[in-house]
């Protein structure tokens, strides 16, 4: 049964690393549902969140696949029960919105979304949270007058308490 899978990689930052993990994707034929690259916690190592609706077995493949990759340095994969992640977006609106009825701004509060910066012919709005809730905002806003829209992948962090300084101890010590 397909369940949605948070696989963290974490590599040395490299040029077409990005492009070669997703070629394991693509030549196993497993859409990726989202994906955000950053640096992480140790100097000189990046970390990618891909998110990906696949069977246990497939997940397990793909992270296989993954860290036969010479600058992985390791992958990981965990159902969402088991890390905390959040979303983000930027919705651009018109700032005449606010000056009618104030319908606009109750939405706003509604779904805890705080405005960045409110110039003479547009206003931009900000939420955080899991997809459905930016989704939710999303519907809302379309349909008074939704003139941009941006959102970023998800970005997960495990529950585990096992860091990845650790893991990498473990490897040196294998080797």
């Amino acid at each position: 049964m397909e369940k949605t899978y948070n696989i963290s990689v974490f590599t040395e930052n490299s040029i077409g690393m990005l492009s070669r993990i997703s070629l394991i994707f693509t030549r196993r034929h497993v859409n990726i549902e989202s994906i955000s690259a950053s640096p992480s916690e140790l100097e000189g190592i990046h970390r990618y969140t891909i998110v990906v609706n696949v069977t246990e077995e497939q997940v397990e493949k793909l992270v296989g696949q993954i860290e036969k990759q010479i600058e992985v340095l390791k992958a990981f994969f965990h159902l969402d029960d088991e890390v905390v992640y959040q979303e983000m977006a930027l919705y651009k609106i018109p700032t005449s919105m606010f000056s009618s009825d104030g319908n606009t701004e109750k939405i706003l509060r509604e779904h805890n979304a705080r405005v960045l910066t409110i110039e003479t012919e547009f206003t931009i709005v900000e939420k955080t949270g899991h997809s459905e809730d930016i989704k939710n905002l999303f519907d809302a806003l379309k349909q008074i007058n939704l003139l941009e829209f941006v959102s970023s992948g998800r970005v997960a962090i495990s529950k585990p308490m096992k860091t990845l300084e650790k893991h990498l101890e473990e490897l040196k010590t294998i080797n």
